[in-house]
C-alpha cells in the first residue's frame, strides 16, 4: 500500500491525513506534543477542572469550511452559536456589540448602524461566495464575480483612510478597528481588512461566531477518530527536526510526504533546489501573541451587561486606541495599553469551569520572539473595563511570545498566523504559485496556514495539499467521493 506520512497533527495536517487514509493510502501522522491539535488543543493549564484552549478558541471558519462541512463536523462535535458574536467595551460603560442580529446591531449603533448593515450585509448574505474566493488559491477566477467585487470594495473602504469617514461615532469605529485588528499588522491596512471583512461576515451569518463545547480539542479528536477508523496511525512525541534522516518512503513508488507546520522545515531538506529554499527564507513571520489564561471565581464583572453575552470581547478601547496599540506592535514595541483578545467560553458552555467558576482566555499582540510577560498588561486592561477582575482571580498561566514555537514548532516566534498576513504574503503563501501547496521536491507538499487560504481553522490548506497530492498520482478525488455519506 502506497504510504502517506504527515508531520503535524493541527487541523490542516489531520484534515490532508484523513483525505489521503479515505484514499486509500497507509497514513502516518507524527506529531511533537503528546497530544494531537498543534493550536487546537484544550488542556487545565491552571487549576484542575478549568478547561483552557491552547491556542485558537472560537471557530466560525470551522463550520462553514467546504473540508469540515463534507467531514460531517456539525454531527461530529457539539456546536454553541452565540447569540452575540463579539464586543467592544468602551470607558464609561458604554459598548458595542456585533449581535448575530443584524437589525438589533444596527438599532444599537444609531448613527453608525446604516454604514455597518452597508458594510456587512451584502457579505452576509453571500458568504459562500466570499468563502470560494477567500478559502481557496486567490490565483484564480472567482465562482462568484459579484460577490468578490463587494468584498473588495469593502475590504479598500475598511483597510484605508476611507473608514475615517464610514463611522462618526466611538461605537462604530471601535466595532470595526476590534474584528480588524484580528491580523495582527498595521492599521489601517487592506490586509487587516480582507481578514476583517470576513470575520464580520460571519458574525451576522446563521452559524454566527460558533465555538465547540467543552474546547478547541473537539475538532482534532474528531479527525483523529476518523483517521484512525480508516486505518491510519498517529505517533505523538515525534518531533521531526530534519527531512534528511526522516525515512518516509520511496516518491519513486509513489509514498508522499504532507508538511503541516512551517515551511522552513524543507530547508533541512538537502535535494531542495536553491531558488526554492532563497523563497522559503524570504518568507516573513509576523508580530506574535503572548497568551494568558485566567481561572475565575466567577464571571468577569464587566461594566456594561451587554458584554456579558458575548464569548469574544475585544479589549482595547476606542479606534484611535486599539490603532496606536497595533501599530507600536508593527513597529517592534510593546504596546503600553494593549489591544487584548479575550473569549469567555464559559458564558455558554458550562463544561469548561466548575460550577460558578469561568475562564478566561486572553492574548495581547507583541513583536515576533518577544519575552514579555503579558499577564499584568493583560488584567490591567480588562480591569479597565471590568472593574473588581482583579479580585476575581484565582490562579493564571501566561506564555511569552518566545516561548510558543517551543509546543507548536509551527508558531515561529510565536506567530500564530503561519506568517506575516501582508497584502503580499497573501498571494505569495510561501510562493507565488497556482498550486503552492506543492514543492518542487517530488511526492512532499506544503499544508499550513503559511499555505493558502492562510490562517483559521477550516481544514483547507490540508484539503488542498492532498487534493494536490492525489491528482498528481493521477487521481482526481473530490470532497463528494470521499466523504459520501457525512453530508
Amino acid at each position: 500500500m502506497t504510504r502517506a506520512t504527515v508531520i503535524g497533527s493541527g487541523p490542516n495536517g489531520l484534515a490532508a491525513a484523513v483525505a489521503l487514509a479515505r484514499a486509500g493510502y497507509a497514513v502516518t501522522v507524527l506529531e511533537a506534543a503528546s497530544t494531537v491539535g498543534g493550536g487546537t488543543r484544550t488542556a487545565e493549564l491552571t487549576l484542575p477542572g478549568f478547561r483552557h484552549d491552547v491556542c485558537s478558541a472560537v471557530h466560525p471558519a470551522t463550520v462553514t469550511s467546504p473540508f469540515f462541512r463534507a467531514f460531517g463536523i456539525e454531527q461530529k462535535v457539539g456546536w454553541i452559536r452565540p447569540d452575540a458574536s463579539f464586543a467592544q467595551p468602551l470607558d464609561g460603560g458604554r459598548a458595542a456589540v456585533a449581535w448575530r442580529d443584524l437589525d438589533r446591531t444596527v438599532a444599537e449603533l444609531g448613527p453608525d448602524g446604516h454604514a455597518w448593515r452597508a458594510m456587512t450585509r451584502p457579505l452576509s448574505r453571500h458568504l459562500e461566495g466570499v468563502l470560494d474566493f477567500t478559502g481557496n488559491q486567490l490565483l484564480r477566477i472567482p465562482r462568484d464575480p459579484l460577490t468578490t467585487i463587494r468584498y473588495g470594495l469593502r475590504v479598500l473602504e475598511a483597510g484605508t483612510s476611507l473608514s475615517r469617514h464610514t463611522f462618526q461615532t466611538d461605537e462604530g469605529a471601535a466595532l470595526l478597528s476590534g474584528v480588524l485588528a484580528h491580523a495582527n499588522t498595521n492599521l489601517p491596512s487592506l490586509s487587516a481588512a480582507a481578514s476583517g471583512m470576513l470575520l464580520a461576515a460571519f458574525a451576522h451569518s446563521e452559524e454566527g461566531w460558533a465555538y465547540p463545547i467543552g474546547g478547541a480539542q473537539a475538532i482534532p479528536d474528531a479527525l483523529a477518530d476518523d483517521l484512525r477508523a480508516h486505518g491510519g496511525l498517529i505517533e505523538t512525541d515525534r518531533e521531526v527536526t530534519d527531512l534528511s534522516t526522516l525515512d518516509w518512503g520511496d516518491p519513486a513508488q509513489g509514498d508522499i510526504l504532507v508538511l503541516a507546520g512551517s515551511p522552513k522545515l524543507l530547508l533541512t531538506h538537502r535535494g531542495l533546489p536553491e531558488k526554492y529554499a532563497k523563497a522559503i527564507r524570504a518568507f516573513r513571520y509576523g508580530a506574535a501573541a503572548a497568551k494568558v489564561d485566567f481561572a475565575l471565581d466567577g464571571p468577569v464583572p464587566w461594566t456594561n451587561p451587554d458584554v456579558h453575552h458575548a464569548p469574544t470581547v475585544h479589549v482595547g478601547g476606542t479606534r484611535d486606541e486599539v490603532e496606536e496599540s497595533e501599530n507600536a506592535v508593527a513597529r517592534g514595541r510593546v504596546p503600553e495599553r494593549p489591544y487584548v483578545l479575550t473569549v469567555q467560553p464559559s458564558i455558554l458552555d458550562p463544561s469548561r469551569a466548575p460550577e460558578g467558576k469561568a475562564v478566561l482566555w486572553t492574548y495581547m499582540h507583541v513583536p515576533n520572539g518577544s519575552t514579555f510577560d503579558p499577564t499584568e498588561a493583560v488584567t490591567r486592561q480588562v480591569e479597565r473595563f471590568a472593574p473588581g477582575f482583579r479580585d476575581r482571580i484565582l490562579a493564571s498561566h501566561a506564555v511569552p511570545a518566545s516561548e510558543r514555537e517551543a509546543s507548536n514548532p509551527a508558531e515561529v516566534g510565536g506567530d500564530i498566523l503561519g506568517g506575516a498576513f501582508t497584502l503580499a504574503q497573501a498571494f505569495r503563501r510561501p510562493v507565488l504559485s497556482t498550486a503552492p501547496w506543492r514543492t518542487p521536491l517530488r511526492g512532499v507538499y506544503l499544508a499550513s496556514a503559511s499555505t493558502p487560504p492562510g490562517p483559521g481553522v477550516n481544514g483547507m490548506a490540508g484539503w488542498h495539499a492532498a487534493r494536490t497530492a492525489l491528482a498528481d498520482a493521477g487521481e482526481r478525488a473530490s470532497l463528494e467521493d470521499l466523504f459520501p455519506t457525512s453530508r
